[in-house]
């Protein structure tokens, strides 16, 4: 089969790769879409000491059940694979499993014809869903997941809220819509790369400022501020952000470098917020949104061959497209 192969630091190899070869439980699925994440160019960048090259990426991924007896039936994948019996996984917080694994990580991801996961990892979609829009299932997710948690820590209802989301990747992206989903209406995005902001912009209809050329209108004035990029200045900007008594979410993993101000998270009472994935329940929760219109429309989301996929890496490395999203489809 034709796979896109991460080689090396800042190399992906569009290539022939065997099939999957089927364990007990597996199910074979035909790929029709799979999105680049950011842990996908954390890779790319040699940053991720999990994923070792040669290996196939990939982790956001719809397509159609090519084996076994429920064949033809389309689906999105959990990516997320856990041991469904320890004490976590029996409280509902199955991302927390000790022994986890994730597609594109150790195992080999969906930048492929074919890709293969445990059949309970399946999670079937509505016949009227596109697989474009079924593939990013996987950071909707993410958002609602991250969103659930501060809504339960919250003393007032999200739509009251003012909030700041700091990236205007996917995630970045769908927290904001999602957000609008729910009747926020004063929210601000930053982003730093002035296509992706105005993208942002028109797309979400929230307000936009770039943290390196703008001053933050409200410091110490946001309820809710959520970090969807995780790096040193980005956790700076957060908990310069966030009034007292506020929540701030750290959703993004670019880095494990400094940015916290824990004097004033302890002195302001902030609430500091770790995220990490999600549970199979919000996966469904995320098809549904993306079915019944919660994110809008996504037309926002660019589609590229695989073949193309190299190109497509280094564009976003350098800023290249507007797009918070690029899926990549099957050549065939």
């Amino acid at each position: 089969m034709k796979a896109l192969v991460y080689t090396d630091t800042n190399e992906i190899v569009y290539r022939d790769e065997p099939a999957p070869i089927l364990e007990p439980g597996d199910v074979l699925l035909k790929v029709e879409a799979t999105g680049i994440c950011g842990s996908d160019m954390h890779a790319y960048h040699g940053k991720d000491p999990r994923r070792v090259p040669p290996l196939i990426l990939g982790h956001e991924v719809a397509g159609t059940i090519a084996s076994g007896p429920h064949e033809g039936i389309r689906a999105v994948i959990n990516p997320l694979i856990t041991c469904g019996t320890c004490e976590y996984c029996d409280t509902g917080l199955s991302n927390l499993c000790a022994q986890r694994e994730l597609i594109g990580m150790r195992l080999p991801g969906a930048y492929a014809e074919y890709t293969k996961v445990p059949a309970r990892n399946l999670i079937p979609i509505p016949h009227q869903l596109g697989f474009i829009k079924a593939s990013l299932a996987e950071p909707t997710a993410t958002a609602l997941h991250a969103l659930n948690l501060a809504r339960m820590k919250s003393f007032r209802p999200l739509a009251e809220l003012k909030v700041l989301v700091i990236g205007g990747g996917a995630i970045g992206m769908l927290t904001a819509l999602l957000l609008k989903g729910y009747g926020c209406r004063d929210i601000l995005l930053a982003e730093t790369n002035d296509l992706r902001g105005k993208s942002a912009a028109d797309h979400t209809g929230c307000r936009v400022f770039n943290p390196i050329t703008d001053t933050l209108e409200a410091p110490d004035g946001y309820d809710l501020v959520l970090d969807c990029v995780g790096g040193e200045k980005t956790r700076h900007l957060a908990v310069t952000a966030v009034k007292p008594g506020g929540i701030f979410v750290h959703i993004g993993l670019m880095d494990a470098l400094g940015g916290l101000d824990i004097r004033k998270i302890t002195l302001f009472e902030i609430t500091l917020i770790g995220v990490y994935c999600y549970t199979a329940a919000d996966v469904r929760a995320a098809v549904k949104a993306i079915d019944t219109g919660l994110v809008g429309d996504l037309t926002w989301v660019e589609t590229r061959p695989l073949s193309q996929g190299a190109q497509a890496f280094s564009d976003l490395d350098n800023g290249l497209t507007a797009a918070a999203k690029i899926v990549l489809r099957p050549d065939n």
